[in-house]
């Protein structure tokens, strides 16, 4: 297969699944995720319902599509920090820069009151959530642990990691109901960076005299 033919079936392999994903969202939108089958999903973006579980193996996978490019973006600010700053520090500044210039997969607080809604709305996508989150703890510990040189089992590294998702998620959860109590943008990002930085304090607090702050 020549570079330009494996481009094309990349490319449309893509776009097949991006349309997937803009139809189940729209879908778990208007009726909430428990109540929308594969298969009208499968309807709804005419394809097949094995070209559906060939992109995504589990319904929820539709819902947390951008859950890989959260982790990626997260791993490369601790990688690709500047000399002198730390990794704990390195992600509060990735909180700063996404609400100074959003990026277009995360726009945080603006248009994400219906996404937080209906996974709050759903248990299996709690228990999703809860089950993702705990996936990305122990690959950040890991991510830590190799930016300072570390053991993967380094204990500090797992109590670092662990306490920066718990910020985050509160940050988050936090800013999510300023916006729906405030209908201010603005004022959520307030909250969540306000929360930001005592979590990160806290943190540094916990991890003094270590390499991770």
């Amino acid at each position: 297969m020549d570079e330009a033919m494996h481009e094309r079936r990349t490319r449309k392999r893509l776009q097949t699944r991006q349309t997937i994903s803009d139809v189940a969202t729209r879908l778990f939108f208007e009726r909430g995720f428990d109540r929308v089958t594969i298969d009208e999903i499968a309807t709804a973006a005419d394809v097949g319902r094995m070209t559906v579980f060939n992109h995504f193996p589990r319904k929820e996978d539709m819902f947390f599509d951008r859950e890989g490019e959260i982790r990626d973006t997260a791993f490369a600010a601790i990688r690709e920090r500047d000399a002198g700053t730390s990794p704990v520090q390195a992600l509060r500044i990735l909180a700063y820069r996404l609400i100074e210039a959003p990026d277009p997969p995360f726009p945080l607080f603006c248009g994400t009151d219906q996404f937080v809604e209906t996974a709050l709305a759903s248990e299996s996508l709690k228990a999703r959530a809860r089950q993702m989150r705990d996936d990305f703890v122990r690959a950040l510990a890991t991510t830590l642990a190799d930016s300072v040189g570390c053991a993967h089992d380094d204990a500090n590294a797992h109590l670092a990691a662990g306490l920066i998702a718990a910020a985050w998620t509160v940050a988050f959860l936090q800013a999510h109901q300023t916006v729906l109590r405030t209908q201010d943008a603005a004022a959520a990002n307030r909250t969540f960076l306000t929360l930001i930085d005592r979590g990160t304090a806290g943190v540094e607090a916990a991890l003094a005299d270590t390499a991770y702050v």
